[in-house]
């Protein structure tokens, strides 16, 4: 199974890339970031005619995450962060696909710092950790996956020194990183590659891709039931080549979900029943949601 997260900084406006993309990589799920587009203007038609169900949820201009499944539509769990009934932007949407919960998420960027956006991200930042607390406390399969906006070390950055009161590397945020890895994820990318540098992010500018001169700011995390599946995770660096492309590459994971029979995860040792536990054991995550109807991939 393959699992991929994209800040394709405006949907509409590179929808050639993401399209091709697809098609090249055909990853089966895909978490996507920054769509710049409210929900009227997704483009659920071209999607479809990729191959690829979708959820989404827009903001006119700003923000706006989707989930895409190949060949199905993902079971909506919960559009919106809890947590701050105040907050409108459309950073967080989650779905149930094959019995995992995978919740796709765009962190705020926090900058300037200091000031009322670095504030902002810092308690956008508690409401994650105490949302994913309690994902891990019902012991579902649960991904965590996009843009968190932070580099986590010193080799998530090129020339850390030159970030250091950027909110993408302040310590405040990194210590808030770490307390939420601490809590029971894995982060997929540093545990497949611990001493590695790996970029995601490289600024238009000043020819950063050719140079490498990046940041690692997409993650995948995996709860305990997940992590043990993992088999590979990459960057996908070609799509950051392309004309007219985001300053992102997609970032993607594959699981090993086959059980005992060569079953697909829906059927084996994870099931639809973790998903189906969260609907019925944990409501108030539906935000008034209708209870999804669980049922296998055909």
């Amino acid at each position: 199974m393959k699992i991929a997260t994209y800040n394709v900084n405006g949907i509409n406006g590179r929808l050639d890339i993401l399209l091709r993309w697809l098609k090249e990589d055909v990853p089966d799920v895909v978490c996507l970031q920054e769509l710049k587009a409210d929900d009227a203007r997704f483009p659920r038609k071209e999607i479809e005619r990729a191959g690829y169900g979708a959820i989404w949820h827009g903001q006119r201009s700003w923000n706006g995450v989707a989930i895409l499944a190949k060949g199905e539509t993902p079971i909506l769990t919960r559009r919106g962060l809890p947590g701050d009934p105040d907050d409108t932007h459309s950073r967080y949407i989650e779905a149930a696909v094959d019995g995992i919960l995978i919740g796709c998420l765009y962190l705020p960027n926090g900058n300037p710092f200091p000031g009322a956006k670095f504030d902002y991200k810092l308690r956008w930042f508690r409401r994650l950790q105490a949302y994913a607390a309690e994902l891990l406390e019902l012991e579902v399969p649960s991904i965590l996956a996009g843009d968190f906006n932070v580099m986590p070390t010193e080799i998530d950055v090129y020339k850390p020194e030159r970030w250091l009161d950027d909110a993408l590397f302040r310590p405040e945020v990194r210590k808030a990183y770490a307390h939420l890895v601490a809590q029971g994820w894995t982060d997929a990318v540093r545990h497949l590659h611990p001493g590695e540098r790996i970029y995601t992010f490289w600024k238009y500018w000043r020819n950063s891709f050719e140079r490498d001169a990046g940041l690692r700011i997409d993650h995948f995390l995996l709860s305990p039931a997940v992590a043990p599946l993992l088999r590979s995770a990459t960057v996908r660096r070609k799509p950051r080549s392309w004309e007219h492309t985001s300053d992102h590459a997609p970032v993607m994971i594959e699981l090993d979900v086959s059980g005992a029979g060569g079953r697909s995860v829906s059927r084996g040792p994870l099931g639809s029943e973790g998903t189906r536990h969260v609907a019925e054991s944990y409501p108030k995550a539906r935000d008034g949601i209708p209870a999804p109807q669980f049922s296998n991939r055909k």
